[in-house]
């Protein structure tokens, strides 16, 4: 897959992501653990579905021999799936996006730290300037957010962190390890996100009882399950074998755009001036390090 193809493709996730924002806005009766039960039960479902028809028979046995890796990368998925929904249900769509927003930082350093990677100057400059636009909408955030803001504030810095930690181990697993319990390079990580679904569906399933969700809230989350994750996600799994960790983490922050505009024009819940102008600048640094990579591709 060529680059270009592979940045469109990972434009396409993130605009998918960031509907769920809005959808959950629109629902009746289901709340909290309820709603991130049934999203991520229908992502599993969808994934069962999905996964049998690409890998065929022979998918049961190479999801129960998945090296560890595999098993961790699903743990990080698992723990995104759980807390993204939780901030939903306790903070505005807008706040959790930018706390998410954090992810590119983290992976960043992650990717230094664990992989060695050598980053080029355009993507930390990138990065640190996506950093400064979420850093003035976190602030306004918080100061208006009060004590069960910051608590929703605090759930929802566990998906950016439960990221990078899983794109890192995406990149290592294409790479290649020393380590004899990792996967081989070009090793199948996409069982990793039904591990992830069916690890959230577990955890929020005692929490969610007794269900309250109406037909048109099921109706809801089924399009979450599989058109805001399972599709995605996967995708976004197949293209980090092209992309790299810091690169898609970066690219994963047009979600705050993407989300930001939804949850306004579909559900009235309009973001505040530090919002927009926190935005603005993501989006900028997001522009601008593609454009250098572009121009230096075509250099070479």
């Amino acid at each position: 897959m060529s680059h270009r193809r592979a940045l469109l493709l990972m434009i396409l996730v993130t605009l998918l992501w960031s509907t769920a924002g809005v959808v959950t806005r629109h629902l009746e009766a289901a709340r909290s653990f309820e709603l991130t039960f049934w999203r991520s039960a229908f992502n599993a479902i969808s994934l069962v579905v999905l996964l049998r028809w690409l890998r065929g028979p022979a998918f049961w046995g190479q999801l129960v021999r998945a090296p560890r890796l595999v098993w961790l990368s699903g743990a990080f998925w698992g723990l995104m799936f759980t807390a993204f929904m939780v901030a939903l249900s306790m903070v505005s769509v807008a706040t959790v996006l930018v706390t998410m927003a954090l992810g590119p930082l983290f992976t960043a350093l992650f990717s230094r730290v664990f992989l060695r990677h050598q980053l080029p100057v355009r993507t930390w400059v990138a990065i640190a300037l996506a950093t400064l636009g979420i850093a003035w909408m976190f602030w306004q955030e918080a100061g208006e957010a009060g004590g069960a803001g910051l608590s929703g504030i605090l759930v929802a810095l566990l998906v950016p962190l439960a990221g990078a930690g899983n794109w890192t181990l995406l990149q290592r697993a294409t790479h290649g390890s020393a380590d004899p319990d990792a996967p081989a390079p070009g090793q199948d990580m996409l069982p990793a996100v039904l591990i992830g679904a069916l690890i959230s569906a577990a955890l929020t399933l005692p929490l969610a009882w007794p269900f309250q969700a109406s037909a048109h809230d099921l109706g809801l989350l089924g399009f979450l399950g599989l058109c805001q994750l399972a599709i995605p996600c996967l995708l976004a799994v197949r293209l980090s074998r092209v992309l790299p960790a810091p690169e898609i983490a970066l690219l994963g922050q047009l979600e705050v755009i993407f989300g930001v505009l939804w949850a306004w024009l579909g559900a009235g819940e309009a973001p505040a001036g530090a919002t927009l102008i926190g935005g603005a600048i993501v989006l900028a640094a997001l522009a601008g390090n593609e454009i250098l990579a572009l121009r230096q591709r075509r250099s070479q």
